[in-house]
């Protein structure tokens, strides 16, 4: 099969071996379309390895078509056309992965929306209403909010009863996050959230890709008892943090990934996006945003795109142009 190498730091599409025999509880998916995320771009740079067992081959996310099953699958056939959750190798013609890390696609949409779920959605839906454990009403500040989990993450605020605060890079992409539910927010290139958020009531949930000084901030604005995931590190790995008043307001600073979990912990989340997510796709409530797509072999170019941080939504890989 072709699949996209890492080689002195460029993306290399060429003849690579197919992922092997199956496990028993494995299936084989033809590839269709895949999804970029930030992850792949630090794994580019050396700084995100794959966790071990996992392909080199970048790719957190695809969909496409079950051509083999394992002896032991039980929720697919043959010939399914699902999305899939990866630990790495996504960007491929072909991918091997746990049934647990297999969905349906929703009614609905097609393989090329399909693609634009499995990460962003699962990474939203663990990190605002499982390890933030956001309560109906709560209120809840999302950092980044344009990108591909920023837009679902404000989706899930809306459907489920989260008001939302917003950060974003520029007034166009706020707006997006206004049209996608978003309830008030703040343009990051206008200096500190701090005082707006603040004025907003504050935040019982703080969603944080970034990192760096923003942590200072989000436990400024963070309200007692309140929740502060970390999920990124776009501003730097290391923060000043006022530990006298995450003691007062019991605040709780927890750090959170997803690529590592295993089959099973990845299963649990991705059977909860089924209850509560997919019906929802299913009705229009949420839709996937899609801010642009590639051919595979021109995935330098769609990586760049994100780099650059032009995008708002997700940025998808055709690899059969299947839709």
């Amino acid at each position: 099969m072709h699949a996209i190498a890492i080689e002195s730091g460029q993306l290399i599409w060429r003849e690579h071996d197919d992922p092997g025999a199956l496990g028993a509880s494995e299936v084989r998916i033809e590839v269709a379309w895949a999804g970029i995320n930030r992850a792949d771009l630090m794994q580019r740079g050396g700084n995100y390895p794959p966790p071990p067992g996992a392909s080199e081959i970048p790719g957190l996310e695809v969909s496409g078509t079950i051509i083999e099953i394992g002896r032991g699958v039980e929720r697919f056939r043959r010939g399914d056309r699902v999305c899939a959750l990866l630990a790495g190798g996504g960007y491929a013609e072909q991918v091997a992965v746990d049934e647990a890390q297999v969905l349906p696609i929703p009614q609905g949409l097609g393989l090329r929306e399909a693609a634009a779920l499995p990460e962003v959605f699962a990474t939203a839906w663990l990190n605002l209403y499982m390890e933030g454990a956001v309560q109906n009403g709560q209120r809840v500040l999302l950092h980044a909010a344009a990108s591909g989990v920023g837009t679902a993450a404000i989706q899930l605020c809306k459907v489920f009863g989260n008001p939302c605060f917003v950060t974003a890079g520029s007034a166009d992409k706020l707006e997006t996050c206004y049209q996608l539910g978003a309830d008030a927010g703040w343009n990051r290139h206008d200096g500190s959230f701090v005082d707006a958020v603040k004025a907003w009531g504050g935040a019982d949930m703080i969603l944080d890709p970034v990192g760096g000084d923003y942590i200072s901030q989000d436990l400024a604005v963070l309200n007692p008892d309140g929740r502060l995931v970390l999920i990124g590190l776009m501003g730097g790995v290391e923060a000043q943090v006022n530990l006298g008043r995450m003691l007062m307001k019991r605040q709780r600073l927890i750090g959170s990934t997803l690529r590592s979990r295993s089959a099973k912990a990845k299963g649990a989340i991705l059977d909860a996006l089924h209850a509560h997510v997919w019906p929802k796709l299913a009705s229009g409530e949420i839709k996937p945003l899609i801010a642009g797509t590639w051919s595979v072999q021109e995935a330098e170019k769609a990586m760049q795109h994100l780099s650059d941080n032009t995008n708002t939504g997700k940025i998808l890989l055709s690899v059969s142009g299947e839709g």
